[in-house]
């Protein structure tokens, strides 16, 4: 099944054993200004993939014959730069954070709500430079209230600064920095919180990546994400440093 809004739509393909779900997730993005193509597995997929190569792909962890984490890998070492979605059925596993290891983009735990998946893909589009033609119907994304109010709504530190009314990462010489959604969701919180330590709780409880309250280490690996586009020595942080048994604290610049 396909559903194709414009030439040049974003390309979507979503890959799922379960018909009535990959039809309703084909319908929906349809609906808000995608190409989309529906495949019930890896063969299916790599199918699509050699006539038309999408943005992103979503993937259900549970296909046949462990199909998904070979899936994976393959797309990862193939289209460096494509948006890889996984969805998840079954949570708590062990293994679960290793997989987040493996080249995946971001993770959606089932039942998810369709806005939220949504949100994920278009957040991955703006790091490859795509979008989606918004609807009429689209809800826009309210800022969450916080308890430190935004004064600035651009904060530098380091090499970079971080434009908050954007969402957006930027060097110091003006050049965006591609972020997901999860790092910028992350980044934002501890900015607006610098020199105070935040516990991995805290920072579940106020971000909008669900994933992150089921797999705490997938905190970590974002924050290791964060710190190779953002300090100056990965291995040696000094915007986002680590508080043992607590979290992590953004660093303030010092006032000039």
């Amino acid at each position: 099944m396909t559903v194709e809004a414009t030439n040049s739509s974003p390309r979507l393909l979503v890959v799922d054993d379960d018909a009535d779900l990959r039809s309703l997730m084909i319908e929906y993005f349809g609906r808000h200004g995608f190409t989309v193509h529906g495949a019930s597995g890896a063969p299916d997929a790599f199918r699509l993939l050699d006539e038309a190569v999408p943005e992103v792909v979503i993937v259900d962890l549970h296909l046949p014959a462990g199909e998904s984490l070979t899936m994976a890998r393959r797309l990862r070492r193939a289209h460096p730069s494509m948006g890889i979605v996984m969805l998840d059925a079954v949570v708590g596993e062990p293994s679960d954070r290793i997989r987040l290891e493996l080249g995946v983009d971001d993770y959606l735990p089932k039942p998810f709500d369709n806005r939220e998946l949504l949100r994920r893909v278009r957040g991955l589009l703006r790091c490859i430079g795509r979008t989606a033609k918004p609807l009429a119907e689209d809800v826009p994304y309210q800022p969450r209230p916080s308890d430190v109010p935004a004064v600035r709504q651009r904060i530098a530190f380091g090499a970079c600064s971080l434009d908050l009314e954007a969402r957006s990462l930027f060097a110091i010489d003006g050049t965006e920095i591609p972020t997901t959604a999860a790092e910028f969701d992350l980044l934002e919180l501890l900015s607006r919180h610098p020199n105070r330590p935040l516990s991995r709780n805290r920072i579940m409880e106020h971000t909008r990546n669900q994933a992150w309250n089921v797999f705490d280490r997938s905190i970590d690996l974002q924050v290791m994400k964060l710190r190779r586009k953002i300090e100056r020595n990965p291995d040696k942080p000094v915007v986002i440093k680590t508080v043992c048994s607590v979290g992590y604290v953004f660093m303030a610049p010092p006032s000039k």
